[in-house]
């Protein structure tokens, strides 16, 4: 196993790691070059894009840093992270204009000369007249000049191309800022050369959960999750629910896959039905593969969430293979004329109760055709409803061949958008539950 020794670097002041070749763990650190990310302009969605297939690939992302368009400043990011990271990965600054000085500061700060490639600038000239039409700015000159001895990335889909190149133990790679092109070379270039550098992966499996708040779940695996070091188990509170990511580190995928079964059988021990799948992206998703799976079709009948239940279920490909539409019955008379809710029902219990969101969901399971209906109606606010029912007070409702259900709820004085949210997860959950053969009015 090489060691890792310490270099001074000429005229730079103090130490930097250079690492030996070895096993051990590369670790990295992604700089975003822009003052319009500084200005909140735009979001630093590469950071989010490079970070995933870094960790893919068993390297350690311990550092994100932005900075403007400003030499001095990209200088002093570069010198901190040279000395904690043995790979530095930069987007941005790599165009033709004025303040694009990406390369020229790296290449002083790592002592390497600027080249002109005449064969890259062919290219970028050929690329204006054949896509642009228009002939090349000569600006777009330097973006053909490349650091003395690096490895070229090419830029199918632009006209800077990127590069890498290894100084004193740290590698240096630098990509363009626009998302498509950076997601074009990572995916080309990027992966295959860092793919050499790394030695271990890393697999990662998202235990989706809802029904319990994420200090709850922390309360019941704090123990467990506190004595882990590979793998690891972490909480992540997402909108209206709790997912746990488990890690594992290992020379193979295979073998980190096998690390982290023992990891999710825990997890599941634990929490139980609560956990509603691994490496789903929602409830929705985990109710879509199921209803398939049965042969099942569904219909919604909502009011409060505006047709939120149907958006989530609409928003992927192949719904129409079970789902048979929807009613938004906002006003209580939709509820009566459309989904045929009783109207002497309405009068009694209001159009906020358990009684009216059963035969929500029996209506429009009638009216639609399908195996089952699920309903919502509540209280979203900002006022309590005309009949003085509390802001977050939900009802969802299930009718199927076998009988009609109710799952009472009570949010509390939440956001709007929160309440809606909450909503339409309980509605799905209440679906999911009946699927799988679980209770459904509680949870």
């Amino acid at each position: 196993m090489g060691e890792a020794v310490t270099a001074v670097r000429p005229g730079g002041p103090g130490p930097i790691r250079k690492k030996m070749p070895s096993i051990m763990p590369h670790t990295a650190e992604l700089i975003a070059v822009g003052t319009e990310l500084l200005l909140g302009n735009i979001a630093n969605t590469n950071a989010q894009v490079l970070s995933q297939s870094l960790s893919a690939l068993g390297i350690d992302v311990f550092w994100h840093t932005v900075v403007g368009d400003n030499p001095e400043r990209l200088k002093e990011a570069l010198d901190i992270a040279r000395r904690r990271a043995d790979i530095l990965i930069t987007t941005g600054g790599l165009g033709p204009t004025y303040d694009d000085l990406t390369k020229q500061t790296i290449c002083e700060a790592f002592g390497r000369p600027l080249i002109l490639h005449p064969d890259i600038l062919e290219d970028i000239r050929a690329f204006y007249e054949s896509a642009l039409h228009v002939p090349m700015p000569e600006n777009n000159t330097q973006q053909a000049e490349l650091p003395e001895g690096c490895v070229i990335f090419d830029n199918p889909v632009g006209t800077a191309p990127g590069c890498a190149f290894e100084a004193e133990g740290v590698h240096v790679l630098m990509l363009p800022g626009p998302p498509h092109e950076m997601g074009t070379m990572l995916r080309r270039h990027v992966e295959p050369y860092l793919r050499r550098l790394s030695h271990e992966v890393i697999v990662s499996r998202d235990i989706m959960t809802f029904g319990m708040g994420e200090s709850s779940i922390d309360e019941l695996l704090h123990d467990k999750m506190a004595r882990m070091t590979n793998p690891t188990l972490a909480t992540y509170a997402k909108p209206c629910e709790v997912r746990l990511r488990a890690t594992a580190k290992a020379a193979t995928e295979e073998e980190a896959r096998s690390m982290l079964a023992p990891v999710e059988r825990m997890v599941l021990d634990a929490l139980g039905d609560i956990v509603y799948g691994v490496d789903m992206m929602d409830l929705a998703e985990c109710c879509h593969s199921q209803l398939l799976r049965r042969g099942l079709t569904l219909a919604t009948a909502e009011s409060c969430t505006g047709g939120l239940v149907a958006e989530k279920l609409t928003a992927r490909p192949g719904i129409s293979a079970f789902y048979r539409g929807g009613v938004v019955s906002y006003w209580t008379s939709v509820k009566a004329d459309v989904l045929h809710v009783p109207q002497d029902l309405l009068d009694e219990y209001g159009p906020v109760s358990a009684e009216c969101a059963r035969a929500m969901a029996e209506g429009v399971r009638t009216i639609t055709g399908a195996d089952l209906g699920v309903s919502v109606t509540g209280t979203a606010g900002p006022d309590p409803d005309e009949r003085g029912v509390p802001v977050g007070i939900v009802y969802v409702g299930l009718a199927a061949p076998d009988g009609t259900w109710c799952r009472a709820l009570d949010f509390g004085r939440r956001r709007r958008d929160r309440i809606q949210g909450l909503a339409a997860n309980h509605a799905f959950d209440v679906v999911r539950r009946y699927l799988q053969g679980l209770p459904i009015e509680a949870v």
